[in-house]
């Protein structure tokens, strides 16, 4: 443990970082939608354990750019390209709050507790990054097909006072 880093301090960076980490809109996307496989949320768990090991174990001085690094690399294993700008939000946090543990000021984590987490739309957009409009006709008219019948199906359930609203998706094959 970092030697400057008291008991209290390490436990209140640990979870800190478990607290920017779970606040991550993109990590929890990825997770969300096990864009690392199954285990998303258990790499995603390792991934906080591996940044409060390298903030309080290093023997060299860790750098906000040796941070981010494990940030993207991490990222990219979960399949997930960040180009927001968040990752070196994020690292900046963590460098931030490492360095407010080592002096005993826990404030930051504490607003971070006390804040509710941001409630973030996770409306997977597949239409807008349809990699399967250009593939092959036959598989959107199978889809288009598809949908039309999976349309018709719930319309005869219909209850008083309830309107069957067509997904995104199936509206605008329709037009």
């Amino acid at each position: 443990m970092n030697p400057g880093l008291t008991a209290e301090a390490a436990a209140q960076l640990q979870e800190g970082i478990n607290l920017v980490l779970s606040r991550w809109a993109a990590l929890r996307m990825a997770v969300e939608n096990e864009w690392g496989g199954r285990d998303s949320l258990q790499k995603s768990q390792q991934l906080g354990h591996q940044l409060f090991h390298r903030l309080t174990q290093s023997k060299k001085k860790v750098y906000i750019d040796d941070i981010e690094d494990m940030l993207d690399e991490f990222m990219l294993s979960l399949n997930t390209e960040i180009e927001d700008g968040s990752i070196n939000e994020i690292a900046e946090k963590l460098m931030v709050m490492q360095e407010e543990c080592l002096e005993g000021d826990f404030d930051s984590i504490k607003r971070l507790k006390e804040t509710n987490t941001p409630s973030v739309s996770y409306n997977r957009q597949a239409g807008s990054n349809d990699d399967d409009n250009g593939d092959n006709d036959d598989d959107t008219g199978q889809k288009g097909s598809m949908a039309n019948e999976h349309s018709s199906k719930q319309v005869p359930e219909v209850v008083d006072g309830w309107t069957v609203v067509a997904s995104k998706r199936s509206r605008g094959r329709q037009n």
